[in-house]
């Protein structure tokens, strides 16, 4: 495949790969964004959550005002119940009256009324405050002028209503202040119709204020933290205006209810008529509550499409990175072929030259001799190569360490591509110190990455030919140079050169075939044997690649199988 080819096909994978993650993903996930965004953008608009909420506060509120107005029926149902008959004598009905108040702190009053007149009790409890006192003194008096002139029609219009009382709510004075009572009236059970005959219990504001309000509002509280749990509510009743918050008078506060006004408030009506049920959250609002909820919710979808984005640049990458694998193994395959068919053809061309017989003198069929040697020992190399490769691939890649004269080594192989090195015209200098000490090493794997430092500098010299082998010893390490005056390496590709595959972006490296290996398995042998591999280079001045290896028993490194 032409080089033109290549760059078609591969720009084509790239596009397929993009409209793929485009129209399978980026779409999809774009149009989800979109309508989040727009849900959200919706809410914020419409003020949906608030009104969500305000919804609830008002459910509350009406459960508030019917749990609280059946307490209060049912604690006036259990009196109209103990009442008096209107049969008794005036003593008998004082001193009934007086216990009921006695034992129940409920009322600061009560009336009956019948044909002989009104008798009128008053709480004890109470009878130090100076207000009540002067209204206790004039209550039979006031209820026996109101009811001579008004019993029977109330008791005609309280007959129609399907729970028998009629309500009288209002302020009353005390030593402290305006406070909030309301009083029922009703006929009593079991007097005959003809009989015009009224009960009367007025609430004792105390028991309003601390016993009725704060029960109900403390029960209610609890029942919505236990099924809702979130933001903790508060509660107040109060009569007065709520705008403004400064005309009302607080009845019953919940605790943490703070300044401001309700969220919600709901008027009641009946038997507290007059009071209104208030409900907030504590220490923010509702409309906080909406807008630090959408500006959450932003956040987290900021967030969410910031991580689709980066999965798609991850997959995106991840996957451009496999393919250029896959088109690096491919080019592998090529240039291995390539290289494996050269020395083949050499080996074949030469071997039925010989076999026809068409080489008389003895000195020319030595040479076609050594060619087909160097060739055969070349191909050796490539195979071996790909092999090693192949092992370190599969993690079964072994090495065995021995006690090894490294300067002799470094001259059997040398000796063994001297003749491959002069003819390329390169200038061999080989300079080994003596009474070197031996080395713990792979005999056979430090013989192929010198080979593979050697070939690697064959190739990509151009002009200046020049090959310098150096063996030295450096404080606890033999080192091993390998320097040429070849084309060099940039720097940003130095740290690349090491890793299977790679070729730097030259156009003599590229034009020059090549299993891209060599030094993927210098790195790898230079760490089995607890050493190390370093490049110093710059474009047009050459390169020189330092092995190094530890003296004493061999430290294997982490590739080492």
């Amino acid at each position: 495949m032409t080089a033109k080819k290549r760059k078609i096909v591969g720009g084509f994978n790239r596009f397929r790969l993009m409209l793929t993650l485009v129209v399978a993903v980026l779409l999809p996930v774009a149009g989800l964004i979109y309508v989040n965004y727009s849900q959200l953008r919706l809410f914020e608009r419409d003020k949906v959550l608030e009104a969500a909420i305000h919804r609830d506060f008002g459910e509350v509120l009406l459960i508030s005002e019917k749990d609280v107005n059946k307490k209060a029926y049912s604690i006036l149902e259990d009196t109209r119940q103990s009442f008096p008959s209107p049969d008794d004598t005036t003593a008998d009905k004082e001193k009934k009256l007086d216990h009921l108040l006695a034992t129940c702190p409920t009322f600061s009053y009560m009336v009956i009324y019948d044909e002989k007149g009104v008798v009128y009790r008053s709480q004890p409890r109470l009878m130090g405050d100076k207000h009540f006192r002067e209204q206790s003194e004039q209550g039979a008096t006031m209820y026996q002028k109101w009811f001579n002139m008004e019993a029977k029609s109330y008791l005609e219009g309280i007959r129609k209503k399907k729970k028998p009382y009629e309500f009288y709510p209002g302020q009353t004075k005390r030593d402290d202040g305006e406070v909030y009572s309301t009083t029922a009236i009703f006929p009593l059970p079991g007097v005959a119709k003809d009989r015009v005959v009224l009960g009367v219990a007025a609430f004792n504001p105390d028991f309003l204020k601390q016993t009725l309000f704060p029960k109900m509002i403390e029960e209610v509280l609890a029942e919505k933290q236990a099924e809702q749990g979130g933001n903790r509510v508060a509660m107040i009743v109060y009569s007065g205006d709520a705008e403004g918050m400064s005309d009302i008078k607080p009845l019953t506060v919940s605790d943490g209810w703070g300044e401001g006004k309700p969220e919600i408030t709901r008027k009641l009506d009946g038997i507290f008529q007059g009071l209104t049920l208030g409900i907030k959250f504590q220490g923010t609002s509702v409309q906080q509550l909406g807008e630090m909820w959408v500006h959450r919710s932003f956040i987290i979808l900021a967030f969410l499409s910031l991580m689709v984005i980066g999965g798609l640049v991850l997959t995106k990458h991840i996957v451009s990175k496999e393919m250029a694998v896959a088109r690096l193994k491919s080019d592998f395959v090529s240039n291995v072929s390539h290289e494996l068919r050269t020395p083949l053809a050499l080996i074949r061309l030469y071997a039925e030259t010989l076999e026809l017989g068409r080489i008389s003198t003895g000195e020319k069929k030595d040479q076609y001799y050594r060619i087909i040697r160097k060739e055969s020992e070349r191909l050796t190399a490539l195979i071996n190569n790909i092999l090693d490769f192949s092992r370190i691939e599969a993690g079964r890649k072994e090495y065995e360490f021995r006690e090894t004269d490294i300067g002799e080594l470094v001259r059997n192989t040398l000796d063994s591509y001297r003749y491959q090195v002069e003819q390329q015209g390169f200038e061999l200098q080989e300079t080994i110190e003596p009474n070197l000490p031996t080395v713990f090493v792979d005999r056979e794997a430090i013989a192929r990455a010198l080979v593979n430092l050697v070939n690697n500098a064959l190739k990509y010299s151009d002009r200046d030919k020049f090959l310098g082998v150096k063996l030295y010893k450096d404080q606890k390490a033999v080192k091993l140079e390998v320097v040429d005056h070849g084309i060099g390496i940039d720097r940003r590709d130095q740290s690349k050169i090491f890793e299977k595959f790679y070729r730097a972006g030259d156009p003599l490296v590229h034009n020059t075939k090549g299993s891209g290996l060599g030094l993927s398995l210098v790195r790898h042998i230079s760490q089995a044997h607890g050493g190390e591999i370093e490049v110093e280079s710059s474009p047009g001045r050459g390169s020189k690649f330092t092995l190094s290896l530890p003296l004493g028993s061999p430290a294997l490194g982490p590739s080492a199988a």
